[in-house]
């Protein structure tokens, strides 16, 4: 069975529609009006192996943190959806990526308990048209949307633009290993019987 699933949220500040699927191969058609941040999220869905289409049209006039910060509440919507009831996943997936000077950790627990610790800080505020503290935002709304638990460390690097693409890649890879099916079981990995 395919996991795959279509949100759409409008509210004065952003209209967004976005189809996403977690058993793809890693296609992807984004088209938020924010350069850098489209760049982030092919990252995302190439190294998750999910495909995703994705359009946001926000209030850019004011600043991105509209845009990026709903695109997350609608990205973490669509994953809880998209799991429905957790039978079979293998729940956790963590990742240490590098990308040149950069070295990110990311730890995810599908657990339904939201929690994000974003311990990642940036050496320039901007890195294309995107504020670099909107990173923390992005994966914020991620993690309570969808109910995860979210660690994301910066344990080097000194280029904001590695730093920020070692995160979403992080972040795609420990997805990616949470939401594998588990061949050994069909239960919900939980002693609790339900995430």
């Amino acid at each position: 069975m395919i996991r795959s699933t279509t949100i759409s949220r409008k509210t004065k500040e952003t209209d967004i529609q976005l189809i996403l699927n977690l058993d793809g191969t890693g296609k992807s058609d984004i088209q938020t009006g924010i350069g850098f941040f489209d760049h982030m999220l092919e990252g995302f869905t190439r190294h998750g192996f999910f495909d995703m289409k994705l359009k946001a049209k926000g209030d850019l006039f004011v600043d991105a943190h509209h845009t990026v910060e709903d695109t997350g509440i609608v990205l973490g919507q669509a994953i809880k959806e998209a799991l429905g009831d957790k039978k079979g996943i293998s729940r956790f997936g963590s990742s240490i990526l590098p990308m040149d000077d950069a070295l990110v950790l990311c730890a995810v627990d599908l657990s339904g308990r939201p929690y994000l610790n974003f311990n990642v800080t940036f050496p320039t505020e901007r890195t294309g048209e995107m504020d670099c503290e909107l990173a923390r935002e992005f994966f914020y709304a991620v993690s309570y949307c969808a109910g995860m638990n979210l660690h994301i460390r910066l344990l080097d690097g000194c280029n904001s633009h590695h730093i920020m693409e070692a995160a979403f890649k992080a972040f795609a890879r420990a997805l990616d290993m949470a939401v594998k099916k588990e061949e050994r079981t069909n239960e919900v990995p939980s002693t609790k019987g339900v995430l």
